[in-house]
Parts: C-alpha cells; sequence; structure tokens
C-alpha cells in the first residue's frame, strides 16, 4: 500500500512538471476564419487547448500573426486593456485578437474594409491573398505578466448612494494622517464640485464641515468649473464660494504623471498651498489616481512611512470597490498603482525594496526637482504641518469613527453637517440631567458628541447609555432617540 502511494506521489509530481513545462514550451498554430466588422480577428485556435496547457487570465502571451510577432494579454473582455490597446480575448470559447477601440486587420494590412452605400462591407486582402493565407501562432509570452492589470479591470463600483456604508465613504472624503503632516490639515475627496459621479454635494458638504481653505483641483479647468455652477441643479454652494475668492486652483491635469505638464501644474499647485492657509483639499474627480498621486506625495514629504501612505491610497479602494486587504485584487492594485506611484516619485528601481528608501528626502528632491524653490518648499511644509484642531468630520476611513446613518439617496436632501470651530461647542444638555437626541441624516456618535460637548472621543459615554437601542455603535438609525449624559 505503501508503495502504491509512493507511486501515485510520482506520477503527480511528474504530471504537474509536465504541465508546467507545457505552459512555457507548448506553441499553438492555427489561421484567421473571419475578420469582424471592426477589424477584430478571429482565431481557429481553441482557448480551451491553452488552458488545458496551463495558460491562465493575465497571461502574455506572444502571437506572430504572418510576419508579425506581438506581446498580447490573454483576457475575457476588449475593455480588460486601455483603449488602443492589444488584447487576446477569449468570447465564450472563441479566440478573438483586437485592438481595443481599434482596427486590428486594417493596421496590420491584413486587409482593407470596403463599405457600400447601403452599409455592407467586405474585407479586400493584398492581391493574390485571402483569409485563408494569413497564420497565426501562440506561444507563452510572459506568465502572469499581465495579471495584476487584468484584476485591476475587473474591479466594478456604482454610483448609487444605497451601495456605500455612509456618505463619507461615497464622497470618498477623509484626511490624511501620516508623518508630521497636521491634524486635519490636508484632506482628499471625489469631486465636490463636478456631479457627474453624484457625490459632488456630499464632498461639498464636508469641505465645509471641515473648514477646507484652499483645494487643488486636478481634474479641471476654471471653464470647466465654470460650467459645473452655471449647470442646472449645481449644489456644491461652500465649494463655489472658494471658487469666488480665488481659493480653488484648477489645473486641469492628465494622468500621465511623468509628463513635464504634469508636473508643471502640480508645482503651481504646491506653490498653491505654500502661499495659503489650511486646511487643505486635494481632488480629482473619483479622488482616486491623480488625488491618490499628489496625496502620496505630500504624505512622503511630511515624514508618512510606507505603511501610511500605503494605507491610505488602499483606502480609496476599500470605499470604491469594497476590497478586503489580502485579497488577491487587493494585493494587484497597491503592487500595481501605488507601488508605482512610489517608484515615480522616488526613482526607485521598478521591484525594489521601498523600505530602504528615505520617502521624505526623496519626496523633497521630487518636489525641487520640479521646480519648487528652497522658500516655496519650507512654506509649503510649514503649511502642511499645521494643526487645525476641530474636530474632524467624516474620518470613519482612517480612523474608527462609528455609527454613520443611511442618508437620503438624494444629495440635496442631505442635512448639513456644522463646520467644526476650534472652540468647544457649548453643550445643549443640562449640566445636572441627562437629555434626549434625535438621530438625523448623517449623524454618527463622533458627531453628536462633538456638537453636544466638543469633543468627539465622548462618542463611548453616549455608547453605554443607550447599549438597549444600539446593537452596533457603528449602524444608529435616523430617527432613534438617544439618551445623552450631562455635560
Amino acid at each position: 500500500m505503501k508503495k502504491a502511494g509512493s507511486l501515485l506521489l510520482a506520477l503527480v509530481l511528474a504530471l504537474s512538471l509536465t504541465l508546467s513545462v507545457s505552459a512555457e514550451e507548448a506553441v499553438f498554430e492555427g489561421g484567421v476564419t473571419e475578420i469582424q466588422k471592426y477589424g477584430n480577428i478571429v482565431l481557429d485556435i481553441d482557448p480551451a487547448k491553452l488552458q488545458e496547457a496551463g495558460f491562465a487570465y493575465g497571461d502574455v502571451l506572444a502571437v506572430k500573426v504572418n510576419d508579425k510577432e506581438f506581446q498580447i494579454p490573454l483576457c475575457t473582455n476588449y475593455s480588460d486593456v486601455d483603449t488602443g490597446e492589444l488584447v487576446a480575448r477569449d468570447s465564450g470559447g472563441v479566440l478573438i485578437v483586437a485592438v481595443n477601440m481599434g482596427d486590428f486587420a486594417t493596421t496590420n494590412e491584413l486587409a482593407v474594409k470596403e463599405t457600400a452605400e447601403d452599409g455592407t462591407y467586405t474585407w479586400k486582402f493584398p492581391e493574390g491573398k485571402s483569409i485563408e493565407d494569413i497564420t497565426v501562432s501562440i506561444a507563452m509570452g510572459e506568465k502572469g505578466g499581465y495579471r495584476d492589470q487584468y484584476l485591476i479591470h475587473q474591479l466594478e463600483r456604482t454610483n448609487e448612494r444605497s451601495d456605500y456604508a455612509s456618505d463619507q465613504v461615497f464622497a470618498n472624503f477623509r484626511s490624511i494622517a501620516a508623518g508630521d503632516l497636521g491634524e486635519n490639515a490636508l484632506f482628499r475627496s471625489s469631486s465636490p464640485v463636478n456631479n457627474e459621479l453624484g457625490r459632488a454635494a456630499y464632498a461639498d458638504n464636508f469641505a465645509e464641515a471641515n473648514g477646507i481653505q484652499a483645494v487643488m483641483n486636478l481634474a479641471d479647468s476654471n471653464e470647466d468649473i465654470d460650467g459645473y455652477i452655471a449647470a442646472e441643479g449645481f449644489d456644491s454652494p461652500y465649494y463655489a464660494g472658494l471658487y469666488k475668492e480665488g481659493q480653488v486652483k484648477a489645473l486641469n491635469l492628465g494622468v500621465d504623471f511623468t509628463a513635464a505638464d504634469f508636473q508643471k501644474g502640480l508645482a503651481e499647485g504646491l506653490r498653491f498651498f505654500a502661499a495659503n492657509e489650511g486646511p487643505y483639499l486635494v481632488h480629482c474627480t473619483e479622488g482616486k489616481d491623480r488625488a491618490g498621486f499628489v496625496s502620496a506625495l505630500l504624505a512622503c514629504l511630511m515624514g508618512g512611512s510606507l505603511d501610511e501612505v500605503v494605507a491610505d491610497y488602499m483606502v480609496t479602494y476599500k470605499n470604491y470597490y469594497h476590497l478586503e486587504q489580502g485579497s488577491e485584487q487587493y494585493e494587484a492594485v497597491k503592487s500595481s498603482n501605488i507601488v508605482s506611484i512610489l517608484e515615480t516619485i522616488t526613482g526607485a528601481a521598478k521591484g525594489g525594496d521601498l523600505t530602504k528608501v528615505d520617502l521624505a528626502a526623496a519626496a523633497e528632491k521630487y518636489v525641487k526637482g520640479i521646480g519648487l524653490s528652497d522658500a516655496e518648499l519650507a512654506a509649503l511644509k510649514t503649511g502642511l504641518a499645521k494643526d487645525y484642531t476641530a474636530e474632524p468630520v467624516g474620518q470613519e476611513t482612517n480612523t474608527d469613527i462609528p455609527g454613520y446613518t443611511e442618508a437620503p439617496a438624494d444629495p440635496t436632501e442631505v442635512t448639513p453637517l456644522p463646520k467644526p470651530e476650534p472652540a468647544p461647542v457649548p453643550s445643549p444638555v443640562q449640566s445636572d440631567a441627562r437629555s434626549s437626541y434625535t438621530v438625523a441624516a448623517g449623524d454618527c456618535l463622533w458627531n453628536i458628541a462633538y456638537r453636544l460637548y466638543g469633543h468627539g472621543a465622548r462618542w463611548t459615554e453616549i455608547y453605554e447609555l443607550n447599549k438597549a437601542v444600539i446593537k452596533n455603535p457603528e449602524m444608529i438609525q435616523i430617527g432613534q432617540v438617544l439618551t445623552v449624559p450631562a455635560a
């Protein structure tokens, strides 16, 4: 029996080795059965055979079409790659080679489409050639070479408020706590002015509540902002007021962080912060990519640790896509996005050990490299280091703030949150007796405690008095009547 078991184990190991070898060495040859309307070529190679040989989605294929060679990721949808990029799509058991939003056949001179007046079309091949003359071969290019990007392209989110835990999560609004950044000095969010994602009124609400004084808008031009404000249904009055007062810097930046125009515009934004008092807000449209880059840069500049910078960046993906730390998609986003951003900021080699990099020194070098003077850099750091001591509103993503309630689906119905004041707010409760408080939209135990006592940390006292009605301190309900302690 022991001998049989040993033989079985040896067989399994041998099969595993064979599978590994076949995935790296297998070559599949075939042709083209059809050129589709938009120039995609349909192959007669069965994608199931590739999978049997050990190929997987996210592998990079070495594809040869006639005499041209390509490196193409194996995916399931055209949108799994960016516009203009090549993709080998497994479309329900049919393998298609295409350019996302492009024309593979014409671009690579396989054929030219001729369209008749009635809209019908035919593909004209080079003289003496036909579709049967097109040859294709597929081998492994790089195992898992596109896996992270493939997983990232599978992420989905909605723009429905009801799909998110709180107004703050929906708005992706939070302060950045890292290194020597002052308390509530630097915030980031989705756009408080462009409402294409339905989040603007929510973000504007929290910008006002946290007393934002200077805004770096990475996404829009002044003309764009003028258009948003003039549009019917615009409901971001606090942002509009800041803009009118010259406290919004519109930079209209692209998403190529290495581009000269991005760096030039970013330098203007940093100078704007250096010349103004905080609290500061950085945003783009989603508050994800451009805002993620600038937030990481400023956190590094102020001495934030690698763990702090990465954790802040990943909060956005927890907010939007509900990613769980340690999941394959979480790790894919981390390694592809924030690690790449830090490599750009620090100049570290791709795949290098960022734990050995002095992030603050590297960020300072980067900021000087894009044009800031020593005096401008010093002013920027001074502003970011100041403490703005009002209790923050809407920080459950970075700290343990309990009890956000479901808000109305229409952001115009959001109950405005109070703008924090540096001094404690006088308590409306009697000092010698308990009183009651009715939970309203947007409330959490933290901001109730701040409103009543001037200190959000006293939420635990409210919770202790109401354990009979509050089953979960993170899920209080609109309309609940709470007993609140004396001031």
